[in-house]
């Protein structure tokens, strides 16, 4: 027993070191699924880099990309137990996850826009469909433009763009150079001023 004692004495020096290796993705998994947190906190600084590069080459902004890849973590922890280790690695799995986060988000903030754009055509004709009737029923070209000279310059050509020729508040904001807001704003004005002109011309 003393000779065993002194051979693994004699095999580990003073100074020596022992070498552990680093546990793989999918060990810490295993372990995250049983509720782990040193184990995710492990896994998180292992898979945030590559997870936050992947969403922020589909988002192209950064904060997006950084609340998105909080998603994709998030939802590692919770399914952690689902993962699958004969379907792929770990890190494949993530980034998985990753592309269909970021692609969701992508969608999700074109239907808010489209939403957005269809509300602004509902929005500024629905009340104002008349004061359009009116303008194009009056065969007096000068009492059109008697009308549209009560308009401020911003009103007349948001008016003209968006009313007349079909464009969204978005793209009249983006071809006058001037905030969003300031074109509804204006449009809604500038229609009310239209309609009272209008009546007082006819």
């Amino acid at each position: 027993m003393a000779a065993a004692s002194a051979t693994v004495t004699a095999l580990r020096l003073p100074g020596d070191h022992v070498t552990v290796s680093a546990p793989t993705p999918e060990e810490l998994v295993g372990r995250v699924a049983l509720g782990d947190e040193d184990a995710f906190s492990v896994l998180y600084d292992q898979l945030a880099g590559p997870v936050f590069g992947l969403v922020l080459q589909v988002l192209r902004a950064r904060a997006q990309a950084e609340e998105v890849t909080q998603e994709v973590l998030l939802e590692i922890w919770r399914k952690a137990a689902q993962y699958d280790p004969a379907r792929a690695k770990v890190t494949t799995w993530a980034l998985t996850i990753a592309h269909r986060r970021a692609v969701d988000r992508v969608r999700h903030e074109q239907s808010a826009r489209d939403r957005e754009d269809r509300a602004d055509r509902l929005d500024l004709r629905r009340p104002y469909d008349d004061v359009a009737e009116t303008v194009m029923s009056i065969e007096d070209n000068h009492l059109v433009r008697q009308a549209l000279s009560v308009l401020t310059e911003l009103q007349r050509e948001s008016i003209l763009l968006a009313y007349f020729h079909g464009l969204t508040c978005q793209e009249v904001a983006e071809k006058l150079g001037v905030a969003i807001g300031t074109v509804k704003t204006r449009m809604r004005d500038g229609m009310i001023r239209l309609r009272d002109a209008l009546g007082a011309v006819r």
